[in-house]
């Protein structure tokens, strides 16, 4: 039975306008198609997400959910159906170069002895246009890491307590433990428009408040 050794997780809600962009990139990869799935997870999307889902029915595995559990429940939700040996994220409002995977994968599959590997990334409008080229340890975000699922799955993946900043949350918890890496080569593509979750100031002062509180940050 074929098995993929990678897989990209693609959260999905109500995001019609990129997500086709995001998987279009994922599958124009120099890296041999069977060597990874996409498993998107429609968290209960009330726009047309479905009908743009269902254009790459064929090549995506579709998980939906009936109703919105939100952020982290879906990444955890993806991550346990997923085959793969390494899971990457990519955020559905994103997309990546065609050697995102191919580099990520070389990394670890040739250092064994290495935990998880970032890339750098371009900060992009909406219209795809660069804004700024940004370095992934010292301006981190949650997508565009590759880590080993059995370290995802030692630490509990995310905590669906955080409704914004999981990653962060997540990559607290990860580096008690193990170790990412990174490759200097800006290979993921973070946009940025008026609709990103961050934008919420108010929620987000909530959730780094627990955040500083779980994590004893000064």
């Amino acid at each position: 039975m074929k098995k993929e050794k990678i897989s990209v997780i693609v959260p999905v809600f109500n995001q019609e306008k990129w997500i086709g962009r995001c998987i279009r990139s994922l599958l124009d990869q120099r890296i041999e198609r069977s060597m990874y799935e996409l498993i998107l997870i429609d968290d209960g999307s009330i726009d047309n997400s479905n009908y743009a889902l269902n254009l790459f029915d064929d090549e995506i595995k579709l998980i939906k959910n009936i109703t919105n559990q939100g952020l982290p429940n879906s990444l955890n939700i993806g991550i346990n159906a997923a085959v793969g040996e390494f899971i990457v994220r990519v955020d559905s409002d994103d997309y990546v170069n065609e050697n995102f995977l191919l580099f990520l994968y070389e990394y670890l599959f040739w250092n064994k002895d290495k935990d998880a590997v970032a890339c750098d990334y371009f900060l992009v409008d909406d219209k795809e246009k660069i804004i700024d080229r940004k370095d992934c340890m010292k301006d981190p975000i949650g997508c565009g890491i590759m880590f080993r699922k059995k370290q995802l799955i030692d630490i509990g993946l995310y905590d669906i307590e955080f409704k914004i900043h999981e990653e962060r949350d997540l990559r607290k918890r990860f580096e008690k433990k193990y170790q990412i890496n990174k490759i200097d080569i800006p290979l993921y593509r973070y946009r940025r428009h008026q609709a990103n979750i961050t934008n919420n100031k108010e929620e987000s002062d909530f959730h780094f408040k627990k955040l500083v509180e779980k994590h004893k940050i000064k």
